[in-house]
C-alpha cells in the first residue's frame, strides 16, 4: 500500500468548510487540479464524480462515505488498484479547523502504481488546501 496524508490550520469554520465541498461544480473555483467536474448526483454516498484535470483524461470517482460538516472519502476504483481519498475537518481549540487529506492506493498493483502515481495525485495537497482555506475564510463574516 502506498499512502499519504497532509493536513493545514485554518480559521474557517467547518460549516464553511463543508459547503464548499460539497459544492462540486465549484470546486475549480479552489483547486487548480480540476478543469472540469461532474457529479451524477447530491452528494451523497454512491454519486460518480467525474473530474478532469487540466491537459488529462478524465477520473471517474465514487462517494464512499459521507458524513456532513465532518469528512467524505471518493474512491477511484481502476481494477488491479484502488485510490482512497480521505477529507477530514476536525474542530480545535480557539475556533480553528484542521483541514486534512489523507490518499491510499492499495490492491495487487499498489506497490507497483503507488511510488509513481501516489505522488501525482498529492503533489497539489498544500496549495489545494490553502486555496480552500482562504476561499472559506474569506466568505466569514467579519
Amino acid at each position: 500500500m502506498w499512502e499519504y496524508e497532509h493536513s493545514i490550520e485554518t480559521t474557517a469554520g467547518r460549516d464553511a468548510l463543508w459547503e464548499l465541498w460539497a459544492d462540486v461544480a465549484r470546486w475549480p473555483d479552489w483547486n487548480a487540479g480540476v478543469a472540469t467536474i461532474r457529479a451524477d448526483g447530491p452528494f451523497a454516498v454512491g454519486t460518480r464524480i467525474t473530474m478532469t484535470p487540466p491537459g488529462e483524461d478524465a477520473v471517474e470517482l465514487r462517494l464512499a462515505e459521507v458524513e456532513p460538516g465532518a469528512l467524505f472519502i471518493d474512491v477511484m476504483d481502476a481494477g488491479d488498484f484502488t485510490v482512497r481519498t480521505t477529507h477530514r475537518l476536525t474542530t480545535l481549540d480557539g475556533g480553528r479547523t484542521r483541514i486534512g487529506y489523507r490518499t491510499e492506493i492499495d490492491g495487487p498493483a499498489a506497490d507497483r502504481v503507488g511510488p509513481e502515481l501516489g505522488p501525482a495525485i498529492t503533489a497539489d495537497f498544500p496549495d489545494v488546501l490553502a486555496a480552500l482555506a482562504a476561499l472559506a475564510e474569506s466568505r466569514a463574516p467579519r
